[in-house]
């Protein structure tokens, strides 16, 4: 059996989970999520805990156990406190502002790069250099700061570009002239 698939799913305070064939839906605090199971695996709800098992011992199988389990792990942990990820923009005139449901990006190209920021996630921009994604969709807010860091991404020679605020880039050396004597 799946050592993360056996283990149940906690139930906190304050939160509903709601199982509906293969549809799993998380309801709390701070947002609603909605999740489809696959077939060969099944979830129901006992008490104040999820229980997830598989239908055989296939490689798939156990590896799709793991995967709800740590699914449903995730969204009830985003309903209560929401995931975050933050950015870091360097580079002289490098930088970023929200206008309505957009995040445009000035990152040295010629033109300012424009992002749709997708329904359940708050993008905040505490400074120009400085992006905060918030959501309760682990997956979402993960995909969203990783389209920003994409744009742009910090090259090791200068260090200028978008950077998770926790990464760490090596600084290269560039090229040095040695004259020929």
């Amino acid at each position: 059996m799946s050592r993360i698939g056996r283990k149940p799913v906690e139930i906190p305070q304050g939160v509903k989970v709601a199982v509906n064939g293969l549809a799993v839906r998380v309801e709390g605090p701070k947002g609603k999520l909605e999740w489809k199971a696959h077939p060969n695996v099944t979830v129901k709800v006992d008490g104040a805990k999820v229980l997830c098992g598989r239908a055989t011992d296939s490689k798939f199988d156990k590896a799709l156990h793991g995967l709800t389990r740590a699914t449903i792990n995730n969204m009830v942990a985003g309903v209560i406190k929401p995931f975050e990820k933050t950015l870091d923009i360097s580079g002289v005139g490098y930088n970023a502002k929200l206008a309505g449901k957009e995040l445009h990006l000035s990152v040295g190209f010629s033109h300012t790069v424009k992002l749709p920021i997708p329904d359940g996630l708050t993008v905040t921009c505490p400074s120009q250099t400085r992006i905060n994604v918030l959501g309760a969709d682990k997956h979402l807010v993960g995909q969203f700061a990783a389209n920003v860091r994409f744009v742009r991404p910090v090259e090791p020679y200068n260090l200028k570009g978008i950077k998770y605020s926790d990464e760490v880039v090596k600084k290269k050396q560039g090229k040095t002239f040695v004259s020929g004597g």
